[in-house]
């Protein structure tokens, strides 16, 4: 099995120990994204349709740099701090997404890094 890293200015710069994507064959685990500015590294400025966005264009920017997009991604987890945001994320990833629609699971936690409301991760498959 070999990994390739997936590594791209686009996008929030990894604060830990993980890699931003890591692409095994055809598949791409793409890490979790808050709403970091990349040029930054803060939170956006704004409500929480803001956050939404700001992930998933952080998603699309690591998703391109693997050589694909968000039409590639099979498998998406949302994770909010308040479950009550959840039709805001139905709305925004209709501007984002195109179907079929990604596999999604919506998980409610207590806190995410650096007090972001949202998170999302994904994986990727690309060619058939």
């Amino acid at each position: 099995m070999t990994r390739h890293v997936i590594r791209t200015d686009q996008a929030p710069q990894a604060i830990g120990t993980y890699s931003q994507a890591i692409r095994v064959g055809n598949t791409v685990y793409l890490s979790g994204q808050i709403p970091l500015v990349p040029e930054t590294m803060e939170l956006v400025a704004g409500d929480m349709e803001a956050q939404i966005r700001r992930v998933v264009e952080n998603l699309r920017a690591v998703a391109q740099a693997a050589n694909g997009g968000l039409a590639d991604i099979v498998k998406l987890n949302v994770f909010l701090t308040d479950l009550g945001h959840f039709p805001l994320v139905n709305q925004v990833m209709s501007e984002y997404f195109d179907e079929p629609y990604p596999a999604r699971a919506a998980i409610g936690v207590a806190a995410l890094p650096k007090g972001a409301g949202v998170e999302m991760d994904a994986i990727m498959v690309l060619g058939d």
